[in-house]
């Protein structure tokens, strides 16, 4: 038969490990909700769940030469060399934002042609570009 002292010890060991599972899926559903990943314009082209109205974010290249501004509208074309989306942003764009850079874009994919961006992310150095583009990039000047 157990003591007083140790069955104490198990129900406090028991509580203690309650609580720490009960915390742990709180903060994952919580992370769950807000890690926004990027996805390539190709992605969401051949992708069957793309959930229009969501809010996401998309990564490319600006194109070149697909750079529109009217009075606070911008509006551009990511592309990953074999898809393009249309970005629409109405705001300020960051200082490297440029044709023929990196951008990732969030916001709401309005179809699997139209973005609304809510925000602009250009590259912060002139050499980077993210791993997922230049995989990309290297298969299709492969073919």
């Amino acid at each position: 038969m157990l003591s007083s002292k140790v069955k104490n010890r198990i129900i406090f060991l028991t509580t203690v490990a309650l609580i720490t599972l009960v915390a742990i899926f709180f903060i994952i559903q919580s992370l769950d909700k807000n890690i926004l990943y990027f996805s390539s314009p190709t992605e969401i082209k051949q992708s069957e769940d793309v959930v229009t109205g969501k809010k996401m974010r998309i990564g490319g290249m600006v194109k070149k030469n697909s750079i529109k501004i009217s009075e606070n509208n911008i509006q551009f074309i990511v592309t990953d060399f074999n898809n393009e989306i249309i970005v629409n942003f109405s705001g300020t764009v960051p200082n490297l934002f440029a044709e023929e850079k990196g951008v990732v874009a969030e916001g709401k994919l309005k179809d699997k042609s139209f973005f609304e961006a809510d925000r602009i992310l250009a590259k912060h150095d002139e050499n980077y570009m993210p791993p997922e583009i230049k995989k990309i990039m290297n298969n299709s000047n492969a073919k």
